[in-house]
């Protein structure tokens, strides 16, 4: 650090219009402890790196790119495989050093803030997950929750629908309340997204969600009925009875809204949260999905499926 300063301020120009010289800064720096002798300066310029430290410059380099395309959450383990997708092959030690010397760290998660208020008087349909949050196929289960977001302009309230299969996000909005509108334009997006792909029956798959008045609303109970979707709601104040959907949004505050924040707007929130989406489902690398993103992981169960279609209808 101290050669690089050093490299940086010889030949400008001080208050008094001199010009400061190598001799003249070691001087001053040796006046506040910092004592480095000119001829120590020169022999460092001098050397020539090591292939270690040639190569540890360029992993600083790439590590530094995979932690910021990556929203700043990965720590060590992820950034490490990440590299390794890449095909850059490096030990997770030393991608755990070079962090390390760079400040580099991975996201944190607090606690997640419940918003649910139930509606005593509307219909309860039964739970029919009992916490089982791994379902064999895609469009078998999928849950839901909103969370919030505190801007400048007033709150924000973002609904997710997530297929629990791979833990991708098929559905998403914003608003400004509360509203059953909220969660009926997230189940939309969600259909619409199996739709684009293909997926036009929906019929037996469970909609999970808490006891929010949102959902358990006419309107809702309707929409999941006509697209044959069976309704499922865990128990009043048990975040365990939702803890995927639950997870989700903790993740979102993590690795979006906490660290970007303050927000100033809705359309702020919508963009972000949009290329959050994205990059969650197309990118981010889930332990959960054996460290491939989630859409990566549904394209490897049709391939699968379709690969063994042939050999079941052959075998009646």
């Amino acid at each position: 650090m101290i050669v690089a300063f050093i490299r940086e301020h010889q030949g400008h120009r001080g208050n008094g219009g001199l010009v400061w010289g190598v001799e003249s800064i070691c001087a001053v720096l040796s006046e506040h402890g910092c004592g480095i002798a000119p001829s120590t300066y020169y022999e460092h310029l001098r050397r020539v790196p090591s292939a270690r430290q040639r190569r540890d410059g360029w992993l600083t380099t790439e590590i530094t790119r995979v932690h910021e395309t990556n929203f700043g959450v990965y720590g060590a383990r992820k950034v490490w495989l990440a590299l390794n997708r890449d095909g850059i092959r490096v030990a997770r030690c030393t991608v755990e050093r070079l962090m390390g010397e760079l400040g580099l760290r991975g996201a944190v998660r607090g606690k997640v803030k419940r918003t649910t208020t139930a509606d005593p008087a509307a219909p309860r349909p039964a739970d029919l997950v009992d916490r089982q949050f791994s379902p064999p196929a895609p469009n078998v289960l999928w849950v839901a929750d909103f969370t919030y977001v505190s801007t400048w302009s007033g709150w924000v309230y973002v609904a997710f629908v997530i297929d629990a299969y791979a833990r991708r996000i098929l559905g998403w909005r914003s608003s400004t309340s509360m509203t059953t509108g909220l969660v009926l334009d997230a189940i939309e997006h969600a259909i619409w997204t199996r739709k684009r792909c293909g997926t036009t029956n929906l019929s037996g798959l469970i909609h999970h969600h808490d006891a929010g008045s949102q959902y358990t609303s006419l309107a809702f109970t309707e929409r999941l009925a006509a697209a044959g979707i069976d309704a499922s709601i865990g128990s009043i104040g048990d975040s365990y009875d939702n803890a995927l959907a639950e997870t989700i949004n903790g993740l979102y505050k993590t690795e979006l809204i906490k660290p970007r924040k303050p927000w100033r707007t809705v359309e702020q929130v919508e963009l972000a949260t949009a290329e959050w989406v994205d990059w969650f489902n197309h990118r981010r690398l889930h332990e959960y999905c054996g460290d491939i993103p989630p859409v990566e992981l549904e394209t490897t169960y049709y391939a699968h499926h379709r690969a063994q279609q042939p050999a079941e209808l052959s075998n009646p």
